[in-house]
């Protein structure tokens, strides 16, 4: 995991490097001050010439801005090293994900992703600045103060070897306790994040069900349990500080006490006011290098488990790849699934399809109707290769889809989804994702296609009106026209329309059919539908139940023979029931 995470310092090595070195001498240098200042009081007391204190003064003050500087250095190179290394993660966990399969993307949470790509990441930055800067420099403190005050304090420096361990057993304690909570709480980041993105993408519904005190309690539940835990924890710390005041008065009052005693009984031969005073300083950044310690490990406790959880997303290996000698030209719009079947996942106890077996040709029209849950958007995400098929094979063009490169593949297989997603940006922008070198012309013939421009005109500012994100300030029907019209700019060999006119009404679905029919006709289209109406006219429609294809035929045969279309046109008809 640490080499993982270690691979995103990448450009920031040298002012990871420079840090560590820059706190040392700024740690030297600290650590030298109190013994020259020992001295001045010494000379003082023994009634030194100014010249002598001025020197030293100097000396003090030189050595003072030195360390300023290598300390200002070290937090300049330190932000750089941090802030670098966050961006890079960020930057290798969203590229990581753009990779995913819908396999991979299945297995992550979205609330999930969000939290490792902020909060995880921000537990790196700051674990990752405190290990190049406060983890050398209370380690060399430590060191260098405890034997400076050997050299200063002699015998009375024997309490730090007893109030050292006594406060590190006690820091340690505090560390054990804390370390399964900070753990526990990354979990309930998730839920609290998932239920704000639930809230947030639901905001219609939960309105339109008069719902917000109960989106507030869960809110406020899952809010409540992070602040528990992290209540619990931040109590437990609070002891660092009084623990640390503790033992800092013990030593302060032995040193005092004993020290003293000493200066007076030997008249200052074997300790002396300045080394006394020294003393007392070097106490005081030993005792606080080990509470920076203490914070240092817990902040490392908690990068570590959000190292894990960023380590995680980018260990995941996309599940679908190039082969190794790819196909970069699809031939035609030709689709053939030879005793397909399909699982989404391998722990998975039932097929999602079964034994499908199918050959549409290039330019034909192709319509799909079924229930809910018969496997109708599982077969079509087989053809783009968003799934792989588990048994069998599913061929475009001829080929094998394992064969093309992927996407090349996807460039001719255009979905649209009955959700399919808008943008912010312009109408423009929007439409461009479709080919992003599309001509205002290009824009204009797809969205007539598709029924859009006569609504697009109608705006103010027609093709550069801007899109609120996720499209709230178009209709579901405007949407989906958009939507359609995206699809058609990429040219595709294969127009795939999930349920995609569902919000708009027949007479424009009637439309869009028609125009598709003249303009495109060696695309081959495959309609999903639950509408009669939306695939009537198509050249052969496919019933599906259960994830298997139960009849083949064109509407006239599928009307005569099978109960199933039967049901579904006369429930449609008979009973009334509205087409928009």
């Amino acid at each position: 995991m640490i080499r993982k995470l270690a691979g995103s310092i990448r450009e920031y090595k040298k002012a990871s490097i420079a840090t560590p070195c820059l706190v040392s001498m700024e740690v030297v240098l600290e650590c030298i001050i109190p013994f020259i200042t020992a001295r001045m009081v010494n000379q003082i007391k023994a009634g030194c010439e100014f010249r002598v204190l001025l020197q030293d003064g100097l000396l003090l003050v030189v050595m003072a801005l030195l360390s300023l500087g290598f300390g200002t250095a070290a937090g300049f190179t330190c932000a750089t090293a941090s802030c670098g290394l966050a961006r890079n993660l960020r930057h290798d966990i969203f590229y990581n994900i753009q990779k995913f399969s819908f396999e991979n993307i299945d297995k992550f949470l979205t609330s999930s992703l969000v939290t490792r790509l902020t909060t995880d990441v921000t537990n790196v930055q700051m674990a990752y600045m405190m290990l190049i800067r406060t983890a050398v420099r209370s380690p060399l403190m430590l060191i260098f103060a405890f034997i400076m005050a050997f050299i200063m304090g002699g015998k009375l420096a024997w309490i730090f070897v007893v109030v050292v361990p006594l406060l590190a057993c006690g820091l340690g304690l505090v560390i054990y306790k804390t370390m399964p909570l900070f753990r526990r709480v990354f979990r309930k980041y998730d839920k609290l994040n998932e239920s704000i993105q639930e809230n947030i993408n639901g905001m219609r519904v939960v309105k339109s069900f008069v719902r917000e005190d109960y989106e507030e309690q869960k809110f406020g539940a899952a809010a409540e349990d992070v602040c528990r835990d992290f209540t619990r924890a931040e109590r437990i710390l609070a002891l660092n500080n009084p623990l640390m005041q503790f033992c800092m008065y013990i030593v302060m009052i032995f040193v005092l006490t004993f020290g003293s005693y000493t200066i007076i009984s030997t008249r200052g031969l074997d300790l002396d006011v300045g080394h006394l005073s020294s003393l007392l300083t070097y106490s005081f950044m030993m005792l606080s290098s080990l509470m920076m310690l203490s914070m240092v490990f817990v902040m490392i406790t908690l990068a570590l488990e959000s190292g894990q959880r960023i380590a995680e997303v980018l260990d995941e290996k996309p599940s679908l790849a190039n082969p190794e000698h790819p196909v970069y030209q699809v031939a035609d719009g030709s689709v053939d699934f030879d005793h397909v079947s399909f699982k989404y996942s391998r722990k998975a106890e039932r097929m999602a399809l079964s034994d499908v077996d199918l050959h549409i040709r290039s330019g034909e029209t192709i319509g799909i109707i079924g229930g809910t849950g018969s496997s109708k958007s599982s077969l079509i995400q087989l053809i783009s290769r968003l799934y792989d098929a588990t048994e069998g094979e599913v061929k475009v063009g001829g080929r094998n889809v394992k064969e093309y490169d992927l996407e090349t593949l996807r460039n001719q297989v255009a979905v649209v989804l009955q959700k399919n997603v808008l943008f912010s940006g312009t109408i423009k922008e929007n439409l461009r994702w479709g080919n992003k070198n599309a001509s205002d012309e290009e824009l204009v013939q797809a969205c007539r296609l598709a029924q859009a421009d006569e609504f697009i005109s109608q705006f103010p500012n027609g093709y550069d009106t801007y899109i609120e994100q996720g499209g709230t300030n178009v209709s579901g029907g405007q949407k989906q026209r958009l939507c359609i019209a995206r699809a058609l700019l990429k040219k595709p060999k294969i127009l795939i329309l999930d349920d995609s006119t569902s919000a708009v009404d027949t007479r424009t679905d009637a439309l869009i059919r028609k125009a598709m029919r003249e303009y495109i006709p060696e695309t081959t289209k495959i309609i999903i539908a639950q509408r009669i109406s939306s695939v009537e006219d198509s050249d052969r429609i496919l019933v599906m139940d259960g994830g298997r294809i139960l009849a083949v035929g064109t509407h006239e045969e599928l009307l005569a023979h099978n109960e199933i279309y039967q049901e579904i046109y006369y429930s449609q008809n008979k009973a009334g029931v509205s087409d928009e």
